[in-house]
This record gives C-alpha cells, sequence and structure tokens, in this order.
C-alpha cells in the first residue's frame, strides 16, 4: 500500500476527453427523475448469490444494503470497504473469497455508516476518513453536551446536528480534498463534498475505462437530497445549503461515469441528474431563506402604528396595548394596561433588567400601571421569558402559557430543541409555570375576553393569545411570522428550523390558517412587529407554507417527505439522563407514524459499557398517524461504565427499511454534573 499526495495528470487529460460526451448528457436533465440501480456498462458477469455491480478480470465491485450503501472493491483476495454500515459487509466479503480487508473508507462521520467498526479487530484494518471530521469520530462527547449553549459549534443555537459515533472512533488517516490513496495499484482520489455533513468525502477512482464516485449523502437517486435534518446548520439562513450546493458544483465537474451514493439505487447518469438536483436545491434556498428582510427593515416597515409614550422605550399601539419602541430591535417586550391599573405582559426577554425596571417605573408614573398581574409566554424559546423569574419574585406576577408550552419551559434540558432557555447562560435550567391553558380556553381578566389557542408554526410548542381591545381584533403570535403586511414581496415567515420541532403541515401552515379564520385587524409578533391589515399578508403566508411542502415532497426521497425532515420521529424522554450508582432510571421512546397506515418498526438501543436498558429491543406497531409512546428502564450493573456523559443509540428498521443509528439520548454516570 502507498501513500502520495497527487491529483493524477492522466486522470485529468481523460476527465477532458470527456467534456463533449458529457454536454450532451446534460441535455437529458428534465428527463432524469429517479436514478436506477443498475446500467448496462455494469451488468454482473456472474450468477454468483452476491453478484458484482461491475467485474474486469482483476477488479469487482460490490454493493451490500444495511444501514447505508456498502461498498467492496476487490482485487483477487484483498478488498477495501467504502462505509461499512453494520459491519456485515466485511462478512459477506468472506463468503465470496475476500481474506483480507486493508482499509474501510468513511464518507463521513455519521454513525450509520460506522456503527459496526466498534464491533471489529482493528489491527488488520486501517480506518480512513474525512480529516475534517476526525474531532467528530475520535471525540465524539465533545458535541453531545450536556449543558449546551446557544454558541456551541456545529449546532443550531444548541441543538447539535452532527451524529457522531456513539463511542470514540479512531482514524488512522484524515483525507483532505486532493489526497490520493494507492492499493493493489488503484488510486482512490479525495475530494471534500461537505453539506449532508460538515466535512463529507467523496472517493473518485477509474475502474477500466469508467470514473465512479463514492458520494456518501450528497445526494440521493432521483435528484434528491438524503434528508433534510443533516443539512439545516443555522437558524433559517442556508448555510448547509450553500454548502451542499457548492459541492454538488464541484461533482459535476469531476464527470462521473457512475455515482454510488450511501444510500438509495447508484445513478447511471451523474452530470444529468446532478444538475437537476441542482436546481432543486436552488428552489429550496430561494424560498427557504426568511420572508421578510430581516437585517433591512425599517422602523417604520416594523411597525407602521405605534406612536412613542412619555415613557422611554414604550410605544403605544391602542389606547390600551404597549410594547417596545421600534428602536429596540430583537427585544421582548409588550403589556396591556386596563383601565383599573393592572398590567399583562407579553413575551419577556432578552432586554436588560434595569430596563425592565425602568420601564416599569415609567408606566406607573405615566400610564397608570400598578401591578403586574401576569406575564405570557409565547413559546418554548427562552428569549421570551428570561426576565420571567424577575417579574416573578421582585413584582409578583404569575407565569402563563399553554398547557402543552409548559415542560419544555419548566424542563429544557429533558429536551433537545434549540433556543431552549438552558441554553442561554443565564444561570436557569427552567421556570415553573403557574397556570396553564387548555387550546381554546377563554378566561376573563380585567373585563376583557381572553382566548389563548395552541398555535405552532415556528414550533409546535407555541401558542397565540387574542382578544377584542380598543375597537380591533388583536392577536400576539410570537415568532411565528413578522414583516410589512403592505410590502406585496413579503410573504412573513420566520426561520424554518426542524430543530424547534416543526412539520410544515402542523406549523407554518396550520399558523396561516388558524390566522386567517381569526382574520385579526392587527398581528403584533414578538421582538417589536406590528402588523396592521394583515389579510393580503396572511394569504401569502399561506400560499408559501404550501409551496414549502411541495418542496419538500419534491426534495426528500420517502413518500411521506416528514421521515427526512423530522429530527424527532423516534425520541427520547427524558434526552439527557442521570444514573447514580444502581439507579434505575425510566426513559420513554416515543415513535412517529406519519403515514396512512399502521407502521411497524423495532428499536435496538446500544447502551455504554457496564448500562443496561430494560428491555433492550422495542418491537411494535403504530396505527396511522399517530404517536405511541414505548417506556423502558435504564441502570447501572456494575462499576466498568464510565463516569461522566455517554450516549445511548437508537438503531431504527421501520417496515423493514433498516436506518440504522440515527437517534440517541445521553446519560451521565456519576454524581449530578455542575
Amino acid at each position: 500500500m502507498v501513500f502520495v499526495r497527487s491529483c493524477g495528470s492522466c486522470w485529468r487529460k481523460r476527465q477532458f476527453a470527456k467534456l463533449i460526451c458529457w454536454v450532451g448528457r446534460l441535455i437529458l436533465l428534465s428527463l432524469v427523475v429517479i436514478g436506477r440501480s443498475s446500467g448496462s456498462d455494469f451488468e454482473p458477469k456472474t450468477s454468483d448469490e452476491w453478484p458484482p455491480f461491475w467485474s474486469d478480470d482483476s477488479t469487482q465491485l460490490y454493493r451490500w444494503e444495511n444501514t447505508c450503501n456498502s461498498y467492496l472493491i476487490r482485487r483477487g483476495s484483498t478488498g477495501i470497504v467504502i462505509d461499512c454500515g453494520d459491519g456485515s459487509i466485511l462478512e459477506k466479503a468472506k463468503s465470496i473469497g475476500v481474506e483480507r480487508i486493508d482499509w474501510v473508507l468513511l464518507t463521513s462521520h455519521h454513525r450509520e455508516r460506522s456503527q459496526g467498526l466498534h464491533n471489529l479487530d482493528r489491527t488488520s484494518i486501517q480506518v480512513i476518513g474525512p480529516a475534517n471530521e476526525r474531532e467528530f469520530l475520535e471525540r465524539p462527547f465533545q458535541f453531545r453536551k450536556w449543558h449546551p449553549n446557544l454558541s456551541d459549534p456545529f449546532s443550531v443555537y444548541g441543538a447539535s446536528f452532527l451524529r457522531p459515533p456513539r463511542l470514540p472512533l479512531e482514524l488512522n488517516r484524515g483525507m483532505s480534498t486532493g489526497d490520493v490513496l494507492t492499493w493493489e495499484g488503484l488510486e482512490i482520489r479525495c475530494l471534500a463534498t461537505p453539506g449532508n455533513s460538515p466535512g463529507g468525502m467523496t472517493y473518485l477512482c477509474d475502474i477500466g475505462d469508467r470514473t465512479i464516485g463514492f458520494s456518501g449523502g450528497v445526494v440521493h437517486a432521483g435528484a434528491r437530497m438524503v434528508n433534510w435534518f443533516d443539512t439545516e446548520w443555522d437558524y433559517g439562513f442556508a448555510k448547509g445549503i450553500d454548502t451542499l450546493l457548492e459541492s454538488v458544483g464541484r461533482l459535476m465537474e469531476t464527470r462521473l461515469d457512475r455515482l454510488f451514493p450511501a444510500y438509495g439505487p447508484s445513478i447511471e447518469e451523474p452530470g444529468a441528474e446532478l444538475a437537476a438536483y441542482q436546481l432543486k436545491l436552488q428552489q429550496l434556498r430561494a424560498r427557504y431563506v426568511r420572508g421578510y428582510p430581516v437585517f433591512d427593515m425599517t422602523n417604520e416597515e416594523r411597525d407602521p402604528i405605534s406612536i412613542p409614550t412619555a415613557v422611554p422605550g414604550l410605544n403605544r399601539v391602542s389606547e390600551h396595548v404597549y410594547k417596545l419602541s421600534d428602536s429596540q430591535k430583537g427585544w421582548n417586550f409588550a403589556i396591556i394596561i386596563s383601565d383599573q391599573g393592572h398590567g399583562l405582559v407579553l413575551d419577556c426577554g432578552l432586554l436588560p433588567a434595569e430596563m425592565l425596571q425602568q420601564l416599569i417605573v415609567g408606566m406607573r408614573q405615566h400610564l397608570g400601571l400598578k401591578q403586574i398581574d401576569a406575564f405570557w409566554i409565547s413559546h418554548m424559546h427562552g428569549d421570551h421569558f428570561l426576565l420571567g423569574p424577575m417579574l416573578r419574585n421582585r413584582y409578583g406576577a404569575q407565569s402563563w402559557t399553554l398547557d402543552r408550552v409548559v415542560d419544555p419551559i419548566e424542563n429544557p434540558r429533558r429536551y433537545d430543541f434549540s433556543a431552549l432557555v438552558s441554553a442561554y447562560g443565564d444561570g436557569f435550567d427552567g421556570m415553573p409555570i403557574d397556570r396553564a391553558f387548555r387550546d381554546g380556553e377563554v378566561f376573563e381578566w380585567e373585563g376583557y375576553q381572553i382566548q389563548m389557542d395552541w398555535m405552532p408554526g415556528q414550533t409546535e410548542f407555541g401558542c397565540s393569545l387574542w382578544l377584542e381591545i380598543d375597537g380591533q381584533k388583536i392577536v400576539f403570535t410570537g415568532d411565528n411570522l413578522f414583516g410589512n403586511p403592505a410590502d406585496p414581496t413579503q410573504d412573513g415567515h420566520e426561520a424554518v428550523v426542524a430543530r424547534n420541532s416543526c412539520i410544515l403541515e402542523e406549523g407554518y401552515l396550520h399558523a396561516a390558517n388558524y390566522l386567517l379564520k381569526l382574520n385579526p385587524d392587527i398581528v403584533i409578533g414578538s421582538h417589536s412587529y406590528v402588523m396592521p391589515q394583515p389579510r393580503e399578508f396572511l394569504l401569502r403566508y399561506q400560499s408559501w407554507a404550501k409551496e414549502m411542502i411541495e418542496i419538500y415532497q419534491g426534495l426528500l426521497p420517502d413518500d411521506d417527505y416528514e421521515y427526512r425532515y423530522d429530527p424527532y420521529w423516534v425520541s427520547a424522554y427524558p434526552y439527557r439522563v442521570e444514573l447514580k450508582d444502581a439507579e434505575t432510571q425510566k426513559v420513554t421512546i416515543s415513535v412517529r407514524n406519519f403515514r396512512d397506515r399502521p407502521q411497524t418498526h423495532r428499536i435496538v438501543l446500544e447502551t455504554p459499557p457496564g448500562i443496561i436498558a430494560e428491555p433492550s429491543v422495542l418491537e411494535g406497531m403504530v396505527a396511522a398517524n399517530t404517536r405511541e409512546r414505548f417506556d423502558l428502564k435504564l441502570r447501572r450493573v456494575n462499576e466498568t461504565a464510565p463516569p461522566g456523559v455517554g450516549v445511548v443509540a437508537l438503531d431504527i428498521t421501520l417496515d423493514g427499511q433498516r436506518y440504522g443509528q440515527w437517534f440517541d439520548f445521553m446519560i451521565h454516570v456519576g454524581p449530578s454534573p455542575p
């Protein structure tokens, strides 16, 4: 075996010679909608039980489907494997006379592509992977935080988008673009193709007169994305999409004859299919980014109707409704003050505590405020109640929200969502709720009839509050939409973030339909937005939500796109579990069915050493369009359990399709972490 750094001049000449051929192939762009599993140039030449995709006198190429597509390149009695998955390909290779596997090449850190390596004798097998993901593989617990923070790397406001192995996995070599591996006379060229993962790698080689690529998770046959949640890298600014687009363009430049992805069938016409995929990603990006100019809106566009008051920093929307002035961009505070001087605060966070005190002093002096009865929390994100403890402790205000929003507010670290209050570093892990309302509950406050409704959108853990006041119907909507209703180019949608737990039909589309039916005169969003006369604005918002659903349906490979969109269709509660000594803890595994028919599942729990799950395998059925929950017990059985943070991986098989260790939850062994 030889390791060199060379791009191979012969290869470049061969690629240049193929240029005219590839231009012709790109004409097929509009016709390429699905990849086929085999082609005439790759028809097997044997009738073995496990036939190769391609064979000549010296080399055979095999594919083995398990938790991913694992590929074997064989020369004589030796071989190399690309993405070993659950490791079963290594035993399969023995059945056709492969006596030695020299290398396992990993296309990314995603654990379903390498989960079988933990059970192997590594003395004779070298594991090679992307240099940019070496840290994820070798130090996985650095990227699953017991105390997540908004600024954690490779996370969306504290929710990690990495899927590292459940145990450290040492690489023998880390590869970068331009590196070349030489094995048994075969050159394997490395091309960085991030997007599905931060350091994803494609391996290119020539077998006979064909140039092929093993592309990992860059693309799924049919010009589709493997899944959405692996490319969601920020809070609605499309960094992951942009990175993936660059990688697709890089792959197109290689002018491959055949592409072998980690999931789905192989791709016969890579150039044309990648071009079609590129167009789909561009369409997604155009509609994905927020439907209003986040950083460029003027104060008048953010709030065209409120007027200043005698209280510095506070504006009047109507006779009894007030909010922060337009100059306080990003902060959360609004209040209704009754004729009797009672106040109801609508969200309160991000502004300095001193400013809140000054506002309250000013409202007492100039607006007749006597006491704050309660503060309402629109949704689970911490920036909407960071000053809740101050309102409760100093001013005696009760905390109110919808019943289904309560637990992520009170117990945020039991979840793995974005922007939970525990990630803000303000010193509290949750806040008690004094009154939890039912969906649609109407209550009287200071002579007003107020209704609280479940209003998902940005997150399923959200609600709205509305009332008739000062001759107008006003609804407070949290972070679901922002913008200027008078601008016909804006549709108002906020960030699309799957780690907020937001299926589009149940989220933004539900919110749009709800608001159109409510037909308010004024929508007051958080962060100082006021949106009057919103009817046409809401229709555009609804149209956008429907279009986004169609885009994801056309881009993701499952008929029910949600399985490739939602990172929580299998999830654990609590997400973080403390185990002290021989203590037993209950964990509930939730399984979601998005289909119009029953589905079966098999979930194998892979625990750290010294930890057992009872049962360790969950098998069952979930009825159509429902969610089922299954309880298990987790306990420490001996002193071999390493202290500190560990990961329990959930190996998923759904209706016979093996997904592998897509999901996980965390444990902490020993005394509670500080």
